[in-house]
């Protein structure tokens, strides 16, 4: 499944491979991977509780806050499972002010704002506040952040409501939704009416990595293979679970765009699903090939999440995988200061063509989010 199998993104907001590269050089570069909680978190005792309690304990997460060593400043520590840290949210990083002073200091024309990880927790009061409070946040900033709707993803009619206010009454550009919720992975037949209403819209849907997989008793030892191999394994699990299922056979328009290049998916890709020669007595892979070319060529894109974490020749491998056209740029940011201000150079060094450059630091996400 290399790039010459792979067609470009075909609809409404399509345009050629020029175009797209055209407007990433005009435009600027756009991160679609920002991530966003509340700037009043830390300060609104009210607000932080209620996102403490979220934390669903029954799945052995919990939720707590510390302060930072040697700084005056607070973080939220999520432990998955108890003792073992997860995640980290530092005070003092979300503000607008903030953001958008380092999409300057880095050279990047928009973000793309999503929150991380914790969506997956909330309910629909909560998702409800969180929209609201985005949206005041990006109307400060008009043409440099932009907002994906955070909605619990089960399809009860107040839900679809939510999902359809954020996209045509606050213009968010999106819906975004983790990886698995509890043990119930996106091909789950229980998600099945949100998107067929996301289907119809026909808005991107990001999909951020959850801390773990479901299984992940063999990784908890290890503070890195528990932290970054964790997440990928709930990512390549997640796409590969949509391309097996048929699901978009039912949504032939649907466009999920995976973080951490979907787990490191561009490994996977051609192994899954091995070509068959026909000498042999049984066909132990069956005919699905054709099938998951289709849906990766047509509905399933992948973000950067952070370019210097991978690597000179895995990046290179991904683009030749995938295709410059399905790669998004990411940084993660807050995470790591020198994914967020050193990612572009990453890219740009890169052993690939300018015009496959400009796709992934801005005319791929200028085309699926229709900025």
């Amino acid at each position: 499944m290399t790039r010459e199998t792979l067609s470009p993104f075909v609809g409404d907001a399509a345009m050629s491979a020029p175009e797209a590269h055209a407007h990433a050089s005009r435009d600027g570069i756009v991160d679609a991977n920002m991530h966003w909680l509340p700037p009043t978190l830390f300060t609104d005792e009210a607000l932080l509780g209620a996102f403490i309690e979220a934390a669903p304990r029954a799945y052995g997460i919990q939720a707590r806050v510390a302060p930072i060593p040697g700084k005056d400043l607070r973080q939220i520590i999520i432990d998955q499972p108890e003792g073992h840290e997860a995640l980290n949210y530092a005070e003092n990083q979300y503000t607008g002010e903030s953001q958008v002073a380092d999409l300057d200091a880095a050279g990047i024309a928009q973000g793309i704002l999503r929150m991380p990880c914790w969506q997956e927790w909330l309910d629909l009061d909560l998702c409800r506040r969180m929209n609201d409070m985005l949206a005041e946040h990006v109307a400060r900033w008009p043409g440099r952040l932009n907002a994906l709707a955070i909605v619990p993803p089960w399809g009860a009619p107040a839900m679809l409501r939510e999902a359809e206010r954020c996209i045509h009454e606050l213009g968010f550009k999106g819906v975004q939704l983790a990886a698995h919720y509890g043990n119930l992975y996106l091909d789950d037949a229980a998600f099945r009416p949100y998107f067929e209403l996301l289907n119809a819209l026909d808005v991107p849907v990001v999909v951020h990595h959850t801390p773990l997989p479901v299984d992940y008793g063999s990784i908890v030892p290890y503070d890195n293979l528990r932290r970054q191999y964790g997440r990928c394994i709930a990512q390549a699990t997640a796409v590969g679970r949509e391309l097996f299922s048929g699901m978009f056979e039912q949504f032939p328009d649907l466009k999920l765009v995976h973080s951490m290049l979907g787990g490191g998916f561009f490994a996977f890709a051609d192994m899954l699903v091995p070509a068959s020669t026909g000498r042999d007595e049984v066909d132990r892979f069956g005919d699905q090939r054709a099938a998951i070319q289709r849906y990766l060529a047509k509905n399933i894109y992948f973000d950067l999440s952070g370019a210097p974490q991978w690597g000179t020749a895995q990046l290179e491998c991904a683009v030749k995988v995938f295709g410059a056209d399905h790669i998004l740029y990411g940084g993660s940011y807050p995470i790591r200061r020198d994914w967020f201000e050193g990612g572009a150079d990453y890219v740009r060094s890169l052993a690939i063509s300018e015009e496959d450059k400009g796709l992934i630091l801005g005319g791929n996400a200028r085309r699926l989010f229709r900025l």
